[in-house]
């Protein structure tokens, strides 16, 4: 492990939005990976290993949901949180975010604090997971 800091991977391609995230999640003591396209997402997922991902579902080359299902199918990489962070509304888009695998879903524009409640939720569950 390397020294308990939690990876995420971000997956976003508006790089305003990515440079807020990243300084906000920093800030909370989280080791942050960018990705601003579906393709990276994957790649970096297979590379980074990260504790939880944040998933834009609207990335280019693959959309995040496409995104969503390869990164599933990567070795170990089944049980990793996967966040989508969306300007569409949930009802449109949850029932398949769900069927590609995706664990939570946020709603742009988000508050941060809700954000960070469920990523700390999805990551201390995950180690509580591991202890077990």
């Amino acid at each position: 492990s390397n020294g308990g800091v939690r990876t995420l991977l971000l997956a976003e391609d508006f790089a305003d939005t990515r440079l807020m995230l990243r300084s906000l999640l920093e800030a909370q003591g989280y080791r942050v990976v960018e990705a601003s396209n579906g393709k990276e997402a994957v790649e970096l997922a297979a590379k980074s290993r990260p504790d939880l991902i944040l998933m834009d579902l609207s990335l280019p080359v693959l959309d995040g949901l496409t995104a969503t299902r390869l990164i599933r199918n990567l070795e170990g990489m089944g049980e990793v949180p996967v966040v989508v962070v969306s300007a569409h509304a949930a009802e449109d888009f949850y029932l398949e975010a769900r069927a590609a695998g995706c664990t939570e879903y946020v709603t742009k524009p988000f508050d941060f604090d809700e954000l960070d409640q469920v990523i700390g939720r999805l990551v201390t569950r995950r180690l509580m997971c591991e202890v077990i």
